[in-house]
């Protein structure tokens, strides 16, 4: 089986449909579904069933996709391999991270970076864990987060790597009733107005961990992803929120722990399987992890 074919197998299962594929391969949609109908040949078994006016993988379509996930990071890592050969670790690696996560790590990461050879390329995409498979499409790395108690996003297609904890606070504005508490429980929190983020986010995950505990469900008057409008919003007294703790920025807005709910997210680093065996995403990854220590401290350690 040809690796080009399998390739665009794989494109497939990353993109759903013949036409993503094309535009990502810089093909037309024919020769895309001419070189999937020739893998097919070379395969001796069916990998697309029709779906709609769409196809889908069939379970053998599904399991070839594994298997062209290790043939591709091997024929990557020949690659790193030879280029290890001609010194240390150079190339470009494309990235993507959350905002928040960002704004905390970013130029952390630089830093670690300045004169190791390695360019990498960072773009921000806000969105929620689980579309992480859908972003190794385009993206070598991608640095996501989820609430502490979720589930790893890391399966046959996506290795997962946990970087950091983050503890989430409550934080009121400089009036509240509450400004002069150290910590808060969630009873006292039962009839508030809130700003939150959108669903699927961690921040709203414990938020909905507070409506369990008190059996209320919260009152929540904005959903936005941008903190910096959630702090001037809790600072100028339109509601209470909860907040990364290294998000918070504002100066009038005051920080409250939460204390009886287990209250943080986690920064998960994905890529995809092997692909740590490149030295030039390895070198990525390594200045992450060095950018996490400095950026963290013992309260953020994971429990």
């Amino acid at each position: 089986m040809a690796i080009e074919r399998l390739r665009v197998l794989r494109e497939l299962a990353d993109r759903g449909t013949v036409a993503a594929v094309a535009a990502a391969l810089s093909m037309t949609p024919s020769a895309v579904s001419q070189q999937l109908k020739v893998l097919a040949r070379e395969a001796g078994v069916a990998l697309l069933e029709p779906d709609g006016r769409r196809v889908r993988l069939t379970d053998a379509g599904r399991a070839l996709v594994v298997r062209a996930d290790e043939v591709l990071a091997a024929m990557d890592k020949a690659a790193a391999e030879m280029a290890s050969y001609r010194g240390s670790p150079r190339g470009e690696v494309r990235v993507a991270l959350f905002p928040s996560g960002a704004a905390l790590l970013l130029p952390r990461v630089l830093a670690e970076l300045a004169g190791s050879g390695v360019e990498m390329v960072a773009r921000d995409e806000d969105v929620p864990a689980v579309e992480v498979p859908r972003l190794l499409a385009d993206y070598d790395v991608v640095l996501t987060h989820r609430d502490e108690r979720a589930a790893s996003i890391g399966g046959p297609r996506v290795a997962s790597r946990v970087l950091m904890r983050e503890p989430i606070d409550v934080v009121v504005g400089p009036n509240h009733r509450l400004a002069g508490h150290g910590a808060v429980v969630p009873a006292e929190l039962a009839d508030e107005t809130w700003l939150s983020v959108r669903g699927g986010f961690p921040v709203d995950d414990v938020l909905r961990s507070i409506a369990t505990v008190t059996g209320v469900q919260p009152r929540i008057a904005q959903r936005l992803n941008d903190f910096t409008v959630i702090e001037a919003l809790v600072a100028s007294g339109y509601g209470i929120a909860l907040m990364p703790r290294h998000a918070v920025r504002h100066p009038d807005v005051v920080m409250l722990r939460l204390a009886g709910v287990r209250a943080a997210r986690l920064y998960d680093l994905a890529t995809r399987p092997h692909a740590e065996k490149r030295p030039a995403v390895a070198t990525v990854l390594a200045a992450f992890q060095a950018a996490a220590r400095r950026a963290t401290g013992p309260d953020d350690q994971q429990k």
